[in-house]
């Protein structure tokens, strides 16, 4: 038996390094040791070794099984190094331009983001972020929303544990919960109280509300919202800057139009709704693109604003809103996918 499995062992030796392709190898595999393989055969015959010699005849199987699974081994290394080189392709030589390089732009809601702060800093408006992560005073209490309003519940914002802290992120009660900001209005309270008036700021960014993902909806989105404080503010003002945002946006031939509504942190509060049924897929003489009002004197009084002095407005709209309406999209969804064909189109 000991010269079997010296043979068996150099024909191992001779034939696993010429395998090219895996069905080969398994084939192989199969005929060595497979259930009918010849290790497998000689195995077979040591019921009829003498008890004598069995100890001697079984470390000889052993180490031609432990030296036949090295040629194994070996071989199946070589063929996935193959494998993964010839999906790798050719080897790039790094100081070479790339053969596929193209123009880089920014994301559509980048791009939007970027043209509406461009068209606020004109006149007047800086730029002002926040937190992602607030606590009920800033997003609810500080803008006049009471405790039982629907905006608060669980089924609609996303709340974080008890046990959660965040070190930048100070609470105003020790009672209050932490959550992920459901608008950017918290930034308009979080800035009137750390200065004075006259404030006029844009504070774009994303929030989250936990709405079912569809074509014009999604748990994260983008808001931008905008605060002026001033004395002798008055609806006038907003209609005018809202008129000049969206002509300068959208096109001349936009218009914009109020409609009565409620927020509780504005007072009168109106819908915001433009035509432009110049633009791509607008089939709609009228559409919403956002809410604003005059700034509720509860909430200068409870930042500590005297209201017979100041008086202000606020307005807020959904960047993807805007961005869907500018070049045409259909689905909100494509903002998230990180398809680059569809990414490309903005190069």
């Amino acid at each position: 038996m000991q010269d079997q499995l010296a043979a068996l062992l150099a024909k191992a030796a001779a034939e696993f390094p010429t395998l090219a392709t895996r069905p080969d190898f398994e084939a192989a595999k199969a005929r060595f040791v497979g259930p009918n393989g010849e290790l497998t055969a000689l195995m077979k015959q040591m019921g009829g070794v003498p008890k004598e010699q069995k100890p001697i005849v079984g470390k000889l199987v052993n180490e031609a099984k432990t030296a036949l699974q090295a040629h194994l081994d070996a071989a199946l290394a070589r063929l996935e190094a193959a494998e993964l080189a010839a999906r790798l392709g050719p080897a790039v030589d790094p100081p070479l331009p790339s053969p596929d390089r193209g123009p880089g732009t920014f994301h559509p809601l980048t791009l939007v983001r970027e043209e509406m702060t461009r068209i606020l800093r004109k006149v007047g408006f800086t730029v002002v972020e926040g937190p992602e992560v607030e606590t009920e005073y800033y997003c609810f209490d500080a803008l006049n929303t009471p405790a039982d309003h629907p905006a608060r519940d669980a089924q609609d914002t996303f709340y974080l544990p008890a046990a959660a802290r965040f070190g930048n992120v100070s609470k105003k009660t020790p009672d209050e919960r932490y959550l992920l900001r459901t608008h950017t209005s918290s930034v308009q309270i979080r800035t009137m109280l750390k200065g004075s008036p006259p404030i006029r700021i844009v504070s774009p960014g994303r929030v989250y509300r936990r709405d079912t993902t569809d074509a014009t909806h999604s748990a994260n989105f983008h808001q931008l919202e905008c605060l002026y404080v001033d004395k002798n503010v008055t609806v006038r003002d907003l209609k005018a800057l809202l008129d000049y945002i969206f002509a300068s946006l959208l096109g001349k031939e936009t218009k914009t139009r109020f409609r009565p509504h409620y927020f509780g942190y504005t007072e009168p509060s109106f819908e915001v709704d433009l035509s432009a049924t110049h633009l791509p897929k607008v089939n709609k003489p009228w559409i919403e693109i956002g809410g604003c009002g005059m700034v509720d004197p509860v909430v200068f009084q409870d930042v500590g604003y005297d209201p017979e002095v100041w008086s202000g407005y606020a307005f807020g709209m959904g960047l993807e809103r805007l961005a869907m309406l500018l070049y045409g999209i259909d689905d909100i969804r494509y903002f998230y996918q990180n398809d680059v064909r569809f990414l490309k189109q903005f190069a």
